[in-house]
């Protein structure tokens, strides 16, 4: 049994750029795990309308 691992996830969140207002988009984040207990989140990234992969700090989440 593995007490460290790490795991991909995909939400839904809503995100704002300046260029095209509110975006609905799916994230993926990879984070670290102790058995079941989130410990950390290691990056989080998006797919772009276009097939580009984007870092999610380049987005606001507030006007």
């Amino acid at each position: 049994m593995k007490l460290m691992n790490v795991e991909r996830i995909t939400k839904t969140e809503k995100r704002y750029t300046k260029k095209m207002g509110i975006l609905h988009t799916k994230v993926t984040y990879i984070r670290k795990r102790l058995l079941i207990f989130p410990l950390k989140t290691l990056h989080k990234y998006r797919n772009t309308y276009y097939g580009e992969v984007k870092d999610c700090e380049q987005c606001l989440l507030s006007r």
